[in-house]
């Protein structure tokens, strides 16, 4: 696999799990607002995985979802060092 298919993967993966977590703690898209400071259409960006989260970002949306980043990072993906070296 490409390179920049295993980071488009990583990234659905990743807003797979944004929206789990999401959807345990606000429900609602439009709860993001209030909660994050984020625009909805803006964070569904992540959700749908075609966002790319600074690490800024990544520490906003978990303050404003009550989580510690490293949950947002915390799923099941397998990421070989060969599929991003090449």
């Amino acid at each position: 696999m490409a390179k920049q298919e295993v980071l488009i993967d990583y990234r659905k993966a990743f807003g797979e799990n944004l929206k789990k977590i999401r959807e345990e703690k606000i429900k609602t898209l439009s709860g993001v607002d209030k909660k994050t400071d984020f625009d909805a259409s803006n964070y569904h960006k992540y959700e749908k995985g075609t966002g790319n989260p600074t690490i800024e970002t990544l520490v906003r949306i978990a303050t404003g979802l009550g989580i510690h980043p490293k949950d947002l990072l915390d799923f099941e993906y397998e990421l070989k060092s060969d599929d991003i070296h090449k």
